[in-house]
């Protein structure tokens, strides 16, 4: 059994992401044979290949951010693969500044404080993930930010009583899964600039 509610949710993440993203690669296997075959286009098939992409790009997301993850490495190159089709055609981008393989463990931290600046700006925006030596630093900005501080203050303070909205559940996690690895969750904000480490 799981030692704690968190790597219970941990593993049920785990087990949806990798549970879906099996068919959404097949119905995509299926779209590219039909258009090699000549037997499908047109504006629907094309609808239908954007939204399997849209799919599969958010499971690959999720699949880090919300799954249980161990000591082994990511590759820079597969991470921003990920960011490029989760936001393709997008109103937002992020940059992922750091070339070296990082711990899977870090990486969930970094995409969950990414889903944190995404709820601030939410008319699009960049933002950069780097590390300044061993602090984790991810930098949004946009020219019109919305920030709930209620919702914001919970990454400082984990306070049980404020009711979370599923939209906003990377809030609750973000500073639960760093306070298991020992770490301690910062964010600061301007008019322009969002910005989380830890």
């Amino acid at each position: 059994m799981p030692r704690s509610d968190l790597e219970f949710a941990n593993l049920i993440g785990s087990r949806i992401c990798h549970d879906l993203i099996s068919p959404i690669g097949a119905i995509n296997n299926g779209l590219e044979l039909l258009s090699m075959s000549g037997t499908a286009s047109g504006p629907e098939m094309d609808l239908i290949g954007d939204s399997v992409g849209s799919a599969s790009a958010r499971i690959r997301f999720f699949r880090i951010a919300f799954g249980a993850a161990g000591e082994q490495m990511v590759g820079g190159g597969e991470i921003s693969s990920i960011l490029r089709d989760l936001y393709l055609d997008s109103r937002a981008s992020a940059t992922w500044g750091i070339s070296e393989p990082q711990r899977r463990s870090d990486v969930r931290l970094a995409f969950l404080a990414l889903m944190c600046l995404e709820t601030g700006m939410p008319y699009g925006g960049n933002v950069l993930v780097e590390r300044d030596g061993e602090k984790w630093v991810i930098r949004g900005t946009a020219d019109k930010l919305i920030i709930d501080p209620d919702i914001w203050a919970l990454l400082a303070t984990q306070d049980p009583k404020l009711k979370l909205k599923p939209a906003h559940v990377q809030f609750g996690l973000l500073p639960a899964i760093a306070s298991d690895n020992g770490l301690q969750i910062t964010s600061k904000a301007t008019e322009t600039e969002i910005v989380i480490s830890f």
